[in-house]
């Protein structure tokens, strides 16, 4: 259980601070609007930063159903850990969604437009084309869970230590490979808070995209499960 809940605190404070950044940038008349996709995409990995170390001692910080599957798929994570790490990284999730809006909410009141108080809670494509949305999102999550699974510690997850090269591997991915579908590379970052944008009360919000919200899922776990197998078959 207290790895569950681990999980939980360690998706919640990803989810916060990132989609908090997003927000930052994104609401009309918050100190950091305007502010840009380099402000964006380093915060992001100052989020994943902040989760990791909290979070590392107790669950191994997975905060993402594609690692979670990619560790267990490599053999470093228990099969019957897998499915109560998702669920937790869920609500971890959903939690971190309805705390950015109540955060900003003043700022979404006055936000008209729609798809800016979406892009704060998920995730949304430069250009919407299936097929390439997909392989964006799965050669992103490829990436990452390819470079966790050769800092995580054996059968457990991430320590502390590798807080910050976690990090800062994600902000390189936000900044080379995010420009496409906005780099969810995690199931639970975008789904959870889509979830969270849908039965919250925000004013003026329209509809949640659900004809996209498949592919910031599908995407990252095939990346991830890549990974794995290409981990299972390289020699070192």
């Amino acid at each position: 259980m207290e790895a569950y809940l681990g999980e939980i605190l360690g998706t919640f404070l990803l989810i916060l601070l990132g989609n908090g950044v997003v927000a930052n940038v994104l609401l009309k008349d918050t100190k950091g609007n305007g502010a840009g996709w380099v402000v964006i995409t380093l915060a992001w990995g100052f989020s994943v930063f902040v989760a990791v170390f909290v979070v590392a001692g107790i669950s191994g910080a997975h905060i993402n159903p594609a690692v979670t599957l990619g560790l267990a798929l490599a053999g470093k994570f228990s099969w019957d850990l897998v499915m109560g790490y998702i669920l937790a990284q869920m609500i971890g999730a959903i939690l971190g969604g309805c705390v950015v809006w109540l955060h900003y909410k003043d700022h979404y009141d006055i936000t008209e437009e729609a798809d800016l108080k979406l892009a704060t809670f998920s995730t949304a494509p430069a250009i919407r084309n299936t097929i390439s949305n997909l392989i964006s999102e799965a050669i992103g999550t490829f990436v990452l869970v390819l470079g966790v699974l050769y800092m995580a510690a054996p059968e457990v997850g991430l320590g502390a230590l590798d807080a910050l090269p976690v990090a800062l591997l994600v902000v390189v991915i936000g900044m080379s490979l995010g420009g496409t579908t906005g780099y969810a590379i995690n199931p639970a970052r975008d789904l959870g808070p889509r979830i969270a944008h849908f039965i919250l009360p925000i004013k003026g919000k329209g509809d949640s995209d659900w004809s996209y919200s498949w592919i910031p899922v599908v995407g990252p776990i095939i990346g991830g499960a890549l990974a794995a197998l290409l981990f299972l078959q390289l020699p070192f």
